[in-house]
């Protein structure tokens, strides 16, 4: 059959299973548009009020459902104001097609009104783009986008496409998607063996468990390989929910926030098997004396990573799910009984602790964790309520836990939180921001309230920029550079005035109370917590130092 350009953009999401996009109209989209409201009945859109908001919007509906979000804008500063939503996806490995469009062909190269070349922009911070100038490749082009962003390593895919291009005719042939089949290529039987001997030499093991595993949905595979290990489990904060945060065996992050429980067990162990993490340098502190006694293992997806920020004695490359699938048929059961109780003992020696007499930070993130049962898709901002949530909230399960990760992107949790709803209505989404974030996107809630998404943003409100000001308490004797945010902003006022429900919480006994009655109204409400602005998040590592130097207040 005969169709245009933008009719073709249409059947290709439809081809694709896509039933809802995330973005913004104008001028060189316009064609595309005006498509996708002839097929609103098969393809639901919701306007954000920001492009940046769409784009985080599709990364939170991509990790809630592992599915790829589809974010859309038009060219130049439409197109421009996606790239921190795509440098995000792609910091933490998220399928995501961003279709923009540009200015005809004739226009490109001169400095056309809204011209922008987001190809060349976007290159760095996506797994492939392309600009399409010819009708007859468009259809193959979303295509190929869609099979790049699920395959291997997932990611973020521009597609870039001419307003001639979305207007121009020529023939279309339904396709059915060919299934992504999961990375086993590279898995050679050696390096499994390689591995195998290590667990069997190893008195001391301990699973270290990145964001790999989460996107792998390994969870099963996972808990298997740790029984049969058995040994202690840390994780990233990537990596959240891949392994229940419920079970004994357990012992919180590993890091810069780690538990000491974590940073003190990777120092002592002797084996360190790595499961779908990157090393980050936020987990590693001091590269040189991490895990300083281990021999260590890596198990990732992606060859590019090994031996990347930690030289590695054994390595597996492939599918998290599916390398452990063959590591368990081949392991035997293991017991490290003295080695295990020594590290429960650790973790019952330092546990997380906080001030339970005044509202907190933390207090605020552990009576959400108890009135949801653990049961809630949690999404973050960036800072001190990012760290409290992945240390007081105990994740069960994968794609539980949405936030930004590599690129650290304040203003990220609200979109995503969205689009984490509208991937998932019939759980209950909740945004833990500070207020600091808050106010990057606090647009969005507008676009909540549009459309009746019943989402709950939680403001744990300092009145500060909070990690920032706890550095220059710790590093810059106390010299609050522009981090004070004491004006007369009012959360509650602003939710109301954006036709959201607004609830302020001043005291710990009201912090249950307000979040029971935020999922009782299947409406968005915003629920703002004012906590002391010095509350701080411990454990913590100096920035440079080894793991094992981290210290809490009582260290102070």
């Amino acid at each position: 059959m005969r169709l245009n350009g933008s009719e073709i953009v249409i059947e290709c999401l439809k081809e694709q299973g896509v039933d809802v996009v995330f973005g913004y109209p104008g001028g060189t989209i316009l064609n595309v548009y005006d498509a996708l409201y002839k097929h609103s009945d098969d393809i639901f859109h919701i306007l954000t009020s920001h492009e940046q908001g769409a784009a985080h919007a599709a990364d939170g509906y991509a990790r809630a459902t592992g599915k790829v979000g589809v974010c859309m804008a038009t060219s130049g500063p439409g197109a421009t104001n996606l790239v921190t939503g795509i440098a995000t996806a792609y910091m933490d490995s998220v399928p995501m097609v961003a279709i923009t469009a540009n200015v005809a062909v004739p226009l490109l190269g001169k400095d056309s009104f809204q011209e922008i070349d987001i190809t060349g922009v976007t290159m760095p911070i996506t797994k492939h783009n392309y600009i399409v100038k010819d009708v007859t490749k468009l259809a193959d082009t979303i295509r190929s986008a869609f099979r790049i962003a699920k395959e291997g390593r997932p990611g973020p895919v521009l597609v870039d496409i001419t307003k001639d291009v979305t207007a121009a005719e020529t023939e279309y042939e339904k396709i059915v998607p060919e299934k992504i089949e999961r990375s086993t290529e590279y898995i050679k039987e050696d390096d499994m063996e390689a591995v195998i001997n290590l667990i069997e030499e190893a008195q001391k093991p301990f699973i270290f468990v990145g964001g790999g595993a989460v996107i792998s949905d390994a969870q099963e595979e996972l808990e298997e390989f740790v029984n049969k290990v058995h040994a202690p489990v840390a994780d990233s904060l990537m990596g959240k929910g891949a392994y229940n945060g419920e079970n004994e065996l357990y012992c919180g992050m590993l890091g810069m926030h780690g538990t000491k429980a974590s940073n003190f067990g990777v120092t002592q162990c002797d084996l360190l098997i790595t499961i779908g993490s990157r090393f980050s340098d936020r987990v590693i502190g001091n590269a040189k004396k991490f895990a300083k006694n281990a021999k260590i293992v890596q198990i990732d997806i992606d060859p590019v990573e090994i031996n990347k920020n930690i030289r590695v004695n054994a390595s597996i490359i492939g599918d998290v799910k599916e390398v452990l699938k063959r590591l368990n048929r081949k392991l035997e059961k293991h017991q490290h009984e003295e080695w295990v109780q020594s590290i429960m003992k650790l973790k019952d020696h330092y546990p997380l602790k906080y001030n339970k007499d005044v509202l907190t930070g933390p207090g605020v993130v552990e009576e959400i964790y108890k009135v949801t049962g653990g049961d809630a898709i949690i999404t973050t901002e960036v800072g001190q309520n990012q760290m409290w949530a992945a240390q007081f909230y105990k994740y069960k399960k994968p794609h539980t836990f949405i936030t930004s990760g590599g690129l650290g992107t304040m203003g990220y949790g609200l979109g995503a939180c969205i689009g984490a709803k509208v991937g998932k209505p019939d759980k209950t989404v909740i945004n833990i921001a500070g207020d600091g974030c808050f106010r990057m996107n606090m647009n969005e809630i507008a676009t909540a309230a549009r459309y009746h998404i019943p989402i709950i943003q939680v403001v744990v409100n300092n009145h500060v920029l909070g990690m920032v000001r706890q550095w220059q308490t710790l590093f810059y004797d106390k010299r609050y550079s522009n981090t004070i945010l004491n004006d007369a902003v009012d959360f509650v006022k602003l939710a109301e005035a954006m036709g959201a429900v607004g609830i302020r919480v001043t005291k710990k006994e009201e912090v249950a109370p307000a979040i029971q009655k935020a999922i009782e109204l299947k409406e968005p409400v915003v629920i703002d917590c004012h906590i002391d602005c010095d509350d701080k998040v411990f454990p913590m590592v100096s920035p440079g130092a080894a793991i094992e130097e981290t210290f809490d207040q009582d260290d102070l």
